[in-house]
């Protein structure tokens, strides 16, 4: 059963999501629900390959939008190796 949503978004991601749905022959609102279900796929993949007892831990700790992991960790083994 399709539903109506009502989404906020910058009106210039919106132009080109729709120049973009139009030039591939779909709706955005195809090209949204397929984002969503692609993402929700992907997010269950995860969550199945997680052993049981680690599972009741997601939402538990909010990280920064900025992280990046990447330098955390080269920063974590620099001082390590420093030491």
């Amino acid at each position: 059963m399709k539903a109506k949503l009502t989404l906020t978004i910058e009106k210039n991601i919106i132009e080109k999501a729709k120049e973009f749905a139009g030039n591939s022959g779909r709706s955005l609102s195809d090209l949204v629900e397929r984002f969503l279900e692609k993402e929700i796929a992907e997010a269950e993949m995860q969550q199945a390959n997680i052993p049981e007892e680690f599972k009741g831990l997601f939402g538990s700790v909010s990280l920064p939008a900025d992280l990046n992991e990447k330098e955390g960790i080269r920063g974590i083994l620099s001082e390590k190796h420093q030491k």
